[in-house]
């Protein structure tokens, strides 16, 4: 009997070896299946109007704004507030059966509540914050090739420029502008720099561009944005970037979608890295420079400030490395040891003191 056990003991193990063995070939494949939808694009020719306050998760009208929330415990010195803040949410929606996520999706909204609530709070000490609500394209769309999925984010992108254009109506004139973005919202920050910012009356007023979990290629995007990359932590009107990985880092996945994202070549150009934890171009800095990370309590919707949790440094080609001893954040961590969904947290107190020090370089210039 006890030989038998032991048998059946071994057999389980064996499977799960070949279970796991084949997830990590196959997980790409499994991803794909569960989550690129099957039916063709489909166009919803309503516009959307953002001049009411419902059309926004935070806006300063808007009560119980999940912006302006600060981890318990966290106190800093009483900040300027005398910036306007444009947030774009990253993708929140993850249903499979049509392309872009319908306003009324009560699952992604709140989803998209607590991506606003962990990362646009980096920036609620540098003034008021606007995060419209928008159509995004569904997770499934970054998956795959299909040209359903290019329409499904061009949808997505009008969306962003119509609220963009109600931002700048009604935030006060004159005050300086800080433009953000994570994932999906940083994809059509993108092209909102290119398309509409660049040479706009407002670009002037820019204190700093935060394309964050999206990557930014020095050669072939730079030049269409119109703004540089940040080289130095008190450098105003310029642009900040970094992409997240624990070691070994498979960044295959993020090149493979974003070299084939347009016409325009970016295979193998290097990227922008701005170092979250100095505010500097590339380098690196020990687990000790960071003054918190947030760590998720249980789930995304609280979470604990934890000091010299991570280090990181920029590689080669512009990936932000944390080491192989990344903390457990949960079960939210990508194939690859992508920490993609963690990109704020990470570096949370550090990204809010530099936010600051560029707000502050931009008001003394």
């Amino acid at each position: 009997m006890a030989r038998r056990f032991l048998w059946i003991i071994a057999i389980l193990i064996i499977l799960l070896l070949v279970g796991a063995l084949g997830y990590r070939l196959f997980e790409r494949t499994l991803m794909r299946a569960a989550l690129v939808p099957s039916a063709s694009f489909a166009a919803d020719k309503t516009s959307m109007e953002y001049r009411p306050a419902s059309m926004w998760i935070a806006r300063p009208d808007i009560a119980d704004n999940p912006a302006l929330w600060l981890p318990e415990g966290f106190e800093e010195r009483a900040p300027a507030r005398n910036a306007s803040v444009f947030f774009i949410h990253p993708t929140s929606y993850l249903d499979r059966s049509r392309w872009n996520s319908p306003l009324e999706d009560a699952d992604s909204q709140q989803r998209a509540r607590l991506f606003v609530r962990s990362q646009a709070s980096v920036f609620n000490g540098a003034g008021d914050i606007w995060a419209p609500k928008y159509r995004q394209a569904t997770f499934g769309a970054f998956l795959t090739r299909r040209e359903d999925a290019a329409m499904a984010l061009d949808f997505a992108y009008r969306d962003i420029l119509a609220a963009y254009e109600e931002f700048i109506r009604q935030a006060p004139a004159g005050r300086p502008i800080i433009l953000a973005g994570h994932s999906q919202g940083s994809l059509h920050l993108t092209r909102l720099l290119a398309e509409r910012v660049k040479g706009s009356p407002e670009a002037g007023r820019i204190a700093a561009i935060y394309i964050v979990g999206w990557p930014v290629s020095i050669p072939v995007d730079l030049p269409r944005f119109g703004f540089p990359a940040c080289a130095a932590p008190d450098q105003s009107g310029c642009i900040v970037s970094w992409q997240s990985f624990a070691e070994p880092a498979d960044t295959d996945m993020v090149t493979d979608i974003y070299e084939a994202s347009d016409s325009r070549s970016r295979a193998g150009t290097p990227m922008v890295c701005t170092n979250p934890l100095t505010g500097a171009a590339g380098g690196a800095a020990g687990a000790a420079a960071n003054s918190g990370t947030l760590r998720p309590n249980g789930d995304l919707s609280d979470a604990t400030l934890v000091k010299a949790a991570v280090p990181a440094r920029c590689d080669g080609r512009g990936f932000l490395l944390i080491g192989k001893d990344a903390p457990d954040l949960g079960p939210y961590v990508l194939p690859g040891n992508n920490y993609h969904v963690f990109d704020y947290a990470l570096f949370w107190a550090n990204a809010r003191a530099d936010v600051g020090r560029r707000l502050a370089a931009f008001t003394a210039r």
